[in-house]
């Protein structure tokens, strides 16, 4: 859980230059790194540009993008998507810490919440990792 605004900062603005140190980059950072870019940087479409900055992120802390570990693609945009419509749940007066600690404690804040809507096998697949793939068990709902 985000104590105060400024812990979302550090990790958005540690993504950004690859400087975040690699023990912080966790479930709840990715979380906290898509919203903030949401919310503070409205010159960033996180959709488009979150894979590069997650790949240069893994480079950075020598973690190889390939096709069993780094970045996901299927995680990554199902992610941003329910930390947007999280987000949109909440109003722009809501501090972005309380927006994620939401999240977090939410159903889709669980590690494993992307497994309600896809099989492991699907999820994990070297196709998956590298683009959008659609839920195979339910369809998201957002």
């Amino acid at each position: 859980m985000f104590a105060n605004e400024d812990e979302i900062h550090r990790i958005g603005e540690g993504l950004l230059t690859c400087r975040l140190p690699k023990p912080e980059w966790t479930h709840a950072a990715h979380f906290a790194a898509a919203l903030w870019l949401m919310r503070y940087r409205p010159d960033i479409d996180p959709p488009e540009e979150m894979p590069a900055l997650i790949r240069a992120y893994n480079e950075a802390t020598c973690v190889a993008n390939t096709d069993s570990s780094g970045y996901h693609e299927t995680i990554t945009q199902a992610s941003l998507r329910a930390a947007r419509a999280e987000l949109a749940r909440h109003g722009a007066e809501v501090p972005i810490y309380r927006v994620a600690n939401a999240l977090l404690t939410s159903e889709l804040g669980k590690p494993g919440w992307l497994l309600e809507y896809w099989s492991r096998e699907r999820l994990m697949s070297a196709g998956a990792r590298r683009e959008w793939c659609e839920p195979d068990i339910k369809a998201l709902p957002f």
